[in-house]
């Protein structure tokens, strides 16, 4: 054997040993915990002091206590052995999927299109805890608030890593409740004397865009209820209450019901937004996060 190596593991020992006296508080403690005899201890805290040149415990009958030297290589000790275990972790991820994954989605994306798929990816891969949080706050991945976050239109410059999930579509519904009392819009303009239905987060704006021969033009719309998801909006389209431009996905079982009706679909645009799994990339991305960004990949596409 390469005696470097050989050198090495044994100060891996001995830094182990030594945080391990320095837990027990005795020698004997420690020999228990470590099923040696306490002289073996003794001896081995004895030959890292003469390697080291200095004094690292005051022994006494009743406790030891560290010297200056003694508490500076208990932390190097204690830094080094956290550094080791981090590294075996994730060598150990990169071979095996396993341990907690973080995800955050938003609000109705989330619960109609990614939770109904957990289930089969538990199944698949029962050594990782999901952590899921259904949330429309953008996280900071980089700052590790999330392992995989679930993003909706454009993207920032940053220095994570974004596979494209899919895309959808948007919609303008409403029930025919609701059109049976207020009449059905034919063209984008009737739309001035309806109860249109918004979002309300920063970026969102109260115009629909919409294309006609070929021109795209947008209309400044008015609505008694703003929220912020679709799917709240699409439920109270549902419910009569106006008319709503949403993501496809999240009306998609009202329209096949009939509970909904899209509208002015010969001006839809044809606007996307494309939904990408957001996460620290590179040669050190844990198994779990590459196989759950892998399976959303290949099972959400239907579904957005």
């Amino acid at each position: 054997m390469n005696a470097k190596v050989a050198g090495g593991s044994d100060r891996a020992r001995s830094l182990a040993l030594f945080a391990t006296v320095v837990e027990q508080g005795s020698f004997s403690s420690a020999a228990r915990a470590l099923e040696m005899s306490p002289s073996a201890v003794a001896r081995a805290v004895d030959r890292i002091e003469e390697r080291l040149g200095v004094r690292l415990v005051l022994r006494s009958t009743r406790a030891l206590t560290l010297t200056a030297e003694g508490q500076a290589y208990l932390l190097a000790a204690r830094r080094i052995l956290a550094d080791l275990d981090d590294a075996e972790q994730q060598i150990a991820d990169q071979g095996s999927p396993r341990g907690r994954l973080r995800v955050s989605a938003a609000l109705s994306h989330g619960r109609l299109c990614v939770v109904p798929l957990l289930g089969t990816f538990a199944a698949q891969y029962p050594d990782i805890l999901i952590d899921m949080a259904l949330t429309d706050t953008l996280v900071d991945i980089a700052a590790g608030q999330a392992d995989v976050a679930i993003r909706f239109g454009p993207l920032s410059d940053s220095s994570l890593t974004a596979r494209k999930l899919g895309e959808t579509g948007r919609v303008i519904v409403a029930s025919p409740e609701y059109l049976a009392t207020h009449g059905t819009p034919e063209q984008p303009e009737d739309l001035h004397g309806h109860n249109c239905l918004n979002f309300n987060f920063r970026r969102a704006e109260p115009v629909w865009p919409f294309r006609r021969k070929g021109q795209d033009f947008t209309l400044l719309v008015k609505g008694s209820i703003e929220a912020n998801n679709g799917e709240t909006l699409g439920q109270l389209a549902a419910l009569g209450v106006g008319i709503a431009r949403v993501g496809r996905f999240s009306v998609t079982e009202e329209i096949a019901a009939g509970r909904l009706l899209p509208l002015l679909e010969d001006f839809n645009p044809g606007d996307v937004e494309q939904i990408h799994a957001v996460f620290v990339g590179g040669p050190n991305t844990p198994a779990r996060v590459r196989a759950f960004v892998d399976f959303l990949a290949a099972n959400l596409r239907g579904s957005a």
